[in-house]
């Protein structure tokens, strides 16, 4: 499965992608492929798994798997460290924390990860990934020097350092379960230098207004994922953020 073309046709065809995030280390693996399937009901593209802690091992494998038996949608891992790879997932946000002031988070943990990678034959997907205001937990447990909310032209710098070291996508974070997305500005700001290469948006995002106010500012992929292990009907929930971003 070539998962990077595939979300690439989707945006092609319908204007945005959606993405439901789901970390393995918030519920039962079985609690996991219920939210999956249930998002796939609604309408969402392609599950994320991972998070900022305790999503590795075993457990992330056996969520990996229950996903895949409910789902045909692509898997795609989203680690918070080297520790977060499973080699049962399609394909893996293979990513750079550029905004760190940890090393491990630039570098050192890509090339811990890169030969599992490359052995497991996952499709690895080139990411640079920026933590915004107000960041959340991925921004203290990345030592992320934080990008202000109001200023976009650094977000930009930043975005286009990945664009012209080679990553195809550049995802926006403002940090799971925040109170406010990423700043509008930001996302346009963002989207202008990056051209073809795809933007990712996500944090902060919990209902079809807000959804739709990051799409139309140049986000490619919108990713929502504390909303979903909150809502009592995951289906409705995602059908109303897809309906708000498609075509």
């Amino acid at each position: 499965m070539q998962v990077e073309a595939q979300l690439h046709r989707i945006i092609t065809q319908e204007g945005k992608v959606h993405l439901t995030l789901i970390d393995p280390a918030s519920q039962t693996p079985e609690r996991a492929a219920e939210i999956a399937f249930a998002a796939d009901e609604g309408g969402t593209d392609a599950i994320m798994i991972g998070g900022s802690t305790s999503s590795f091992g075993i457990l992330l494998d056996e969520t990996v798997l229950k996903i895949k038996e409910k789902v045909d949608l692509p898997t795609i891992l989203f680690p918070g460290n080297s520790a977060g790879l499973s080699k049962y997932a399609d394909a893996v946000f293979f990513m750079s924390l550029l905004n760190s002031r940890d090393l491990g988070y630039v570098i050192t943990n890509q090339v811990l990860g890169a030969p599992l990678v490359h052995k497991s034959q996952i499709e690895p997907i080139s990411m640079a990934y920026l933590v915004v205001e107000p960041g959340g937990t991925v921004g203290w447990i990345g030592d992320a020097k934080l990008i202000p909310g109001k200023k976009p032209e650094i977000a930009a710098a930043y975005a286009l350092a990945g664009k012209y070291l080679g990553m195809h996508y550049t995802y926006l974070e403002a940090g799971s379960g925040v109170d406010k997305p990423v700043n509008p500005d930001m996302i346009e700001a963002v989207k202008h230098v990056l051209g073809e290469n795809k933007l990712i948006v996500g944090g902060g995002i919990r209902d079809a207004k807000t959804a739709k106010l990051c799409a139309s500012a140049g986000a490619d992929m919108i990713v929502t994922g504390t909303i979903v292990e909150e809502v009592n009907d995951v289906t409705a929930k995602v059908a109303e953020l897809v309906s708000a971003i498609k075509k």
